[in-house]
């Protein structure tokens, strides 16, 4: 395994890392300039969310934003991987939720139709392009194989992975943004493993969700919507099974679901509401920790900061794992930076103060 911060780090980092780096601005361009033209297709076609309970916003806002997403992914995938055993599987499934999912933005489907659409993705990614989590590695280089429990883990973390985007994508920029720092996780502990192809897709990734930023950042002039949520959720799971679960690391996907920890317990915990509330497990709502976050008075990009940070510090905690330690010690001053910058406009706005006995006193 490869620090990239220790010694040799530049040789390491063009070695290892940069073939990560061309894929991710290829995709960051192709999604910039394709995110226009999917907005003119959205208000042609109807596609628009309107402010209302399930679209907590002010005004329309055009919905295909999934699109362009999986327009910037696609071209890098193919300018940069045309010859890769599984470059067609991650286009097809990955397309697939993409341009399925658009029947839920369209017509709001029920949750039981909905389900349906993620389990077909979910099992032609495992039947038909055989993307299976087949084990899992131990300390001590000790290897466990799944056998008849490969597929409904595999089911498990595939229909995991989309919801937990879902249910994520409740604020301007933060599904984008938090899939972007794992996507980035993912390419440095793929590039710590030599797993090129696995550094190429996760650089792919992380552009897409970039250029999409550029214009799903508050205020938002496009949202993903369920048809982008998915689509970058089975690209993540599918992503991770190709590059750190392949391989014999001791507990490998902790790294990505670390990185996810925020929205991952958030998402468990929404399931556990509802239906200790009785009500259905699909049904969207205004509980969340993103909205929770902005009902104690941040906005909605404070919000996003929050997720992000807490995305970059859990995901370079899992980097650990891949020797990567040194990185901890940077995210966390820059969490720590963004932390208090946050709070600082918190209090600023509210007007709360400190009161100090005496430091008037002593300033006078």
């Amino acid at each position: 395994m490869i620090d990239f911060f220790g010694g040799g780090a530049l040789a390491n980092l063009r070695e290892h890392l940069l073939p990560g780096l061309w894929p991710l601005l290829v995709a960051f361009a192709v999604c910039a300039l394709v995110v226009p033209l999917a907005i003119r297709v959205s208000r042609l076609t109807g596609l628009i969310a309107q402010p209302g309970e399930r679209h907590p916003h002010m005004k329309p806002t055009p919905l295909l934003g999934g699109v362009a997403l999986y327009a910037g992914f696609a071209a890098a995938v193919l300018i940069f991987l045309p010859h890769y055993k599984d470059t067609t599987g991650v286009l097809i499934v990955s397309g697939l939720a993409a341009i399925l999912l658009i029947a839920d933005d369209r017509w709001q489907v029920g949750a039981a139709f909905k389900l349906g659409l993620q389990l077909l993705v979910t099992l032609v990614a495992i039947f038909v392009f055989g993307f299976k989590i087949t084990s899992f590695g131990l300390p001590g280089d000790n290897v466990v194989d799944l056998g008849l429990l490969t597929v409904p883990i595999t089911i498990f973390w595939l229909l995991g992975m989309q919801n937990t985007v879902n249910f994520l994508d409740g604020v301007d920029g933060l599904a984008a943004g938090v899939v972007s720092i794992v996507a980035v996780t993912l390419m440095l502990a793929a590039a710590g493993l030599r797993q090129l192809p696995a550094v190429e897709l996760a650089g792919a990734l992380a552009g897409a969700c970039g250029g999409f930023l550029l214009f799903n950042f508050h205020p938002a002039r496009i949202f993903m919507g369920d048809s982008g949520a998915h689509f970058l959720g089975v690209a993540l799971a599918v992503i991770a099974i190709l590059g750190v679960a392949k391989v014999a690391v001791a507990f490998a996907l902790v790294v990505p679901v670390l990185a996810l920890g925020l929205p991952i317990g958030d998402t468990a915990w929404a399931i556990l509401r509802r239906r200790r509330d009785g009500t259905s497990v699909a049904r969207p709502d205004l509980k969340h920790l993103h909205h929770r976050l902005q009902a104690f008075g941040l906005d909605p990009r404070q919000t996003c900061y929050v997720f992000y940070a807490a995305s970059a510090l859990l995901g370079a905690l899992g980097l650990t794992l891949f020797g990567h330690g040194r990185i901890l010690a940077v995210v966390l001053v820059t969490s720590a930076a963004l932390a208090s910058t946050v709070a600082a406009d918190l209090l600023q706005k509210t007007g709360w103060r400190i009161r100090v006995p005496y430091l008037h006193a002593l300033l006078r």
